[in-house]
């Protein structure tokens, strides 16, 4: 039987499944390096399989949501995730980045393509129950990735085959998606068929002429850097420019799962007291001195404290910009959507540009980019104030124009 309460578990079980995979398959990047023999830049564009998968996903899941409801495509995307696993493994063990590139595609278009329609059923359960859901989903992401991190760890300490991990990741999400599918209604957020607008609806500005949500989309392509980046590339930072060995620069990424998750977590009580841009702004200045200290400081104790305070900087920017992006002229879905879109572009450029510069000074060097668009977020943080509290230097409210006007 479907209740609202198992309705939210379901619902948060599926999004730990990305969260899981992805820390799986983070903490074995220095293991899937040394396997496929490749250069730091050689794998920044094995990482473009991801970012190119995980593009394509979210520019499809807005239609096809308003098609088909959110189940539909939110179960296709875990699909895709679970697939991915295994694709990997066999990339890995057969020294095959084509292979590794193909699963990793497989991966992004999976939670790419999940993750809008995920964001969709967590508002509609919002609504229902009249408080917020949105952190704490983004919160089980993080939990999930704080778990295969733990789980990578121990693989790699024992010598376990990325193969036989990768795979087992697998298997471990196919039960929970099978127990949590039949729990998730199949029609949240599908408009039915011939569905038009009312004649009386008065005329929408377009997405890219408002300036508020270009401002905000911004800062989701900021912030999404700033985890993408960790996500990425920090156990082989950990290992090639610290001297950390594969088991400890994966603990080190696992502190840094740790801190995301605590962060979505025990935020949503900081930005209830101080409000979303204050709170906003101290998460990116956080996450600014960590990534300094990170690249700057020739210390592994100095290196494992920044990594929690990247990790506790990092964990609100991107639901707390995606919250903001709802608010405004039009549709909430279609504006979280472009919003979001941008932010993907980091994901899509951020790989195979620090692996390029990597290749080319060292990685603690390359992460000196991200750290300069970082630090301009913190300049536009409060846009994500509520339109209608945006305020001059003087104090007095400024209306929302958009572009060109």
């Amino acid at each position: 039987m479907m209740t609202l309460h198992s309705r939210r578990l379901a619902l948060f079980a599926l999004f730990a499944l990305p969260g899981l995979a992805i820390s799986s398959w983070v903490t074995r990047t220095p293991a899937i390096r040394d396997l496929l023999g490749a250069t730091t830049s050689e794998m920044g564009l094995i990482l473009l399989g991801l970012s190119a998968g995980s593009m394509i996903g979210i520019l499809a899941s807005g239609p096809a949501v308003a098609r088909w409801g959110a189940r539909p495509v939110m179960l296709a995307g875990t699909i895709g995730v679970i697939l991915s696993m295994p694709t990997i493994g066999v990339g890995a063990a057969s020294s095959s980045a084509t292979a590794t590139v193909i699963g990793l595609f497989l991966f992004g278009l999976g939670m790419g393509g999940g993750e809008i329609a995920m964001n969709v059923e967590g508002a509609d359960i919002e609504k229902t129950i009249g408080r917020p859901v949105l952190p704490a989903l983004h919160g089980f992401f993080s939990l999930g990735t704080l778990v295969g991190a733990g789980a990578g760890i121990a693989f790699t300490a024992t010598d376990v085959p990325v193969l036989w991990h990768l795979s087992a990741i697998g298997v471990v999400a196919v039960v929970i998606m099978g127990a949590a599918a039949p729990r998730i209604p199949r029609a949240t957020g599908q408009v039915p068929r011939g569905a038009e607008p009312t004649a009386a609806a008065a005329p929408r500005l377009p997405l890219w002429r408002d300036t508020r949500l270009l401002l905000i989309a911004a800062l989701v392509l900021a912030m999404a850097l700033t985890e993408g980046t960790a996500s990425d590339w920090l156990p082989l930072v950990m290992v090639d420019g610290h001297g950390f060995d594969a088991t400890s620069g994966s603990a080190v990424y696992a502190g840094f799962a740790a801190s995301m998750t605590i962060g979505r977590f025990i935020g949503g009580s900081f930005v209830a007291r101080f409000g979303r841009a204050p709170v906003l702004r101290v998460g990116v200045l956080s996450a600014v001195v960590g990534m300094a200290l990170v690249i700057f400081v020739d210390s592994q104790v100095a290196a494992v404290a920044a990594v929690v305070l990247w990790g506790l900087g990092a964990s609100l920017g991107f639901p707390l910009a995606l919250s903001a992006a709802g608010e405004g002229d039009g549709d909430p879905a279609r504006r979280v959507a472009f919003a979001a879109t941008v932010g993907y572009v980091a994901l899509l450029v951020g790989p195979p540009v620090i692996g390029f510069l990597g290749d080319h000074s060292s990685l603690r060097t390359a992460l000196i980019a991200p750290l300069i668009l970082v630090a301009a977020a913190a300049f536009i943080t409060p846009v994500v104030r509520p339109p209608e509290t945006l305020t001059d230097r003087a104090g007095s409210p400024l209306p929302v124009r958009a572009a060109g006007r």
